[in-house]
């Protein structure tokens, strides 16, 4: 590397923005190629420990080369134009990184195009630089994973020190914590964007259900599956959300991203968002699970929104307990989404069904069944039908416990604009309503460990919820790289 990117990689890159970048390419002061050149270095220097990035995209640089030739000849596509930008790996890309969910059984699948999402982001100018390695199958393999464990990719490990690096978006959290990149794309199921953000000290975006599209994305649940950023900053994560958002026809529920159509994403960074916005808690989610000290940081955030003028509605009953939602839903889609996508793949791809991944992981045991896979033989045993009818039962369960019982009513009855949560706790509440919700960093442990707010809000609600992270964000100026 010579000097003078020598000079921007130590006095310069560490924590910047999308914006702050595109400042320095428009005023030809740095180029994509060259941001991809440093984002490199960076990987190559950390990732050993980290073990965040699973492979580097070959067409990185001739792509950022391109786009560098693009605005020369004044051509501009978006804030993401030249952007390095991460993705997890569970996200078919056409571009000569494999797609295999962190299990070796897939490790040398070749995806034949690019996910919806991934085309959105490529037409958007952004420079995909690499797959991120995640916890196996998305943390539906064994009831004893470890956050952030693959066969494929090893251990993911937490740049802050000797935490839990939270999952299943270990890597894709890990490697934006440790500035490998500008943002990266995870998925959630169920806290796989919140928990790995809050553990990461980032803004991790988990979207409503239908404001992303699937397709072209390894699948869990048809019902609670959903792609979302992960950023340094609330700036950062809605830039890159508002360029993925739209239609698809191959994933029909996308038709509700339509009301987004003309939001200026931007314009929702407001200061002011949270004054005299009513903010619920519901302390019977969390109170018994955190410590003492977290209980003090969680007040301190409450304090902050005081401040800014918002009303905090307290010790709100949802009526029910995130352990009472229970996985059903998931252990019964699983095996007709997976088997379905493995389905479709090209026939040179020798895993078709969920049966093939556990027969090969059994052959090569010593590799892949560190943990057990437990998860993965409970899901091969339902029909893959859908027609069982504890799956039904549960299904229908989980959308009154979570959308009508507890978020719905909180909303309704108390008036409140949002709920609020410390760390990932609630998570599970928005991820079988389908509704969205927003990691913002907080503090620290003595101990160093990131501590992270959660802002849970009503279906289609990420406007609102955008503003308020930003007006906590601004307030607490909380994040600092590890």
């Amino acid at each position: 590397m010579n000097g003078k990117l020598q000079k921007y990689r130590s006095e310069w890159l560490e924590e910047v923005t999308i914006r702050q970048m595109q400042q320095r390419m428009s005023s030809d002061e740095i180029s994509s190629e060259e941001l991809v050149i440093m984002y490199l270095q960076i990987i190559s220097e950390r990732n050993e420990n980290i073990n965040a990035v699973l492979e580097i995209n070959p067409q990185a640089l001739q792509t950022a080369r391109a786009l560098d030739e693009e605005r020369r000849c004044g051509k501009i596509r978006s804030l993401l134009h030249g952007i390095p930008i991460l993705l997890k790996d569970n996200m078919d890309t056409s571009d000569g990184m494999h797609t295999s969910c962190g299990s070796l059984a897939m490790k040398d699948f070749y995806a034949r195009e690019d996910a919806f999402l991934v085309k959105k982001l490529r037409r958007a100018g952004a420079v995909i630089l690499g797959k991120t390695n995640m916890t196996e199958w998305a943390n539906f393999m064994s009831d004893r994973m470890r956050n952030g464990w693959s066969s494929r990719g090893g251990q993911v490990n937490n740049p802050y020190g000797l935490f839990d690096v939270g999952g299943s978006s270990s890597g894709a959290a890990a490697a934006i914590a440790a500035n490998m990149a500008a943002v990266s794309i995870g998925t959630e199921t169920s806290g796989s964007i919140i928990n790995p953000s809050a553990q990461n000290a980032l803004v991790g975006i988990k979207p409503t259900v239908g404001s992303i599209s699937r397709s072209g994305i390894i699948p869990l649940s048809f019902t609670q599956d959903t792609p979302g950023p992960i950023a340094r900053t609330v700036e950062d994560a809605a830039i890159t959300f508002g360029l993925m958002i739209g239609y698809d026809d191959k994933d029909p529920v996308t038709k509700g991203a339509e009301r987004f159509a003309g939001i200026d994403w931007l314009s929702l960074l407001n200061k002011n968002a949270l004054a005299g916005k009513r903010i619920g808690v519901s302390r019977s989610i969390f109170e018994r699970e955190i410590s003492t000290e977290r209980k003090s940081q969680f007040e301190a955030a409450l304090n902050h929104m005081k401040t800014l003028g918002a009303v905090i509605v307290d010790d709100i009953d949802l009526g029910t307990m995130e352990d009472d939602l229970g996985y059903d839903v998931l252990l019964y889609e699983f095996k007709t989404a997976l088997n379905e996508y493995l389905g479709k793949t090209p026939m040179t791809n020798p895993i078709r069904t969920i049966s093939d991944i556990i027969e090969f992981n059994k052959v090569h045991a010593e590799e892949t069944l560190k943990y057990g896979q437990v998860m993965l033989e409970k899901v091969d045993r339902t029909s893959g039908t859908l027609t069982e009818p504890a799956y039904i039962e549960a299904l229908l369960r989980n959308r009154h416990l979570a959308g009508e019982l507890a978020l719905d009513r909180a909303f309704d009855e108390h008036r409140i604009d949002m709920l609020v949560f410390p760390q990932d706790h609630g998570c599970s509440f928005s991820a079988a309503a389908g509704y969205p919700a927003i990691t913002v960093p907080a503090s620290f442990t003595e101990e160093g460990e990131p501590f992270c707010i959660t802002l849970c809000g009503r279906a289609f609600s990420e406007p609102e919820l955008i503003g308020y992270a930003y007006a906590f964000e601004q307030k607490s100026k909380a994040r600092r790289k590890p």
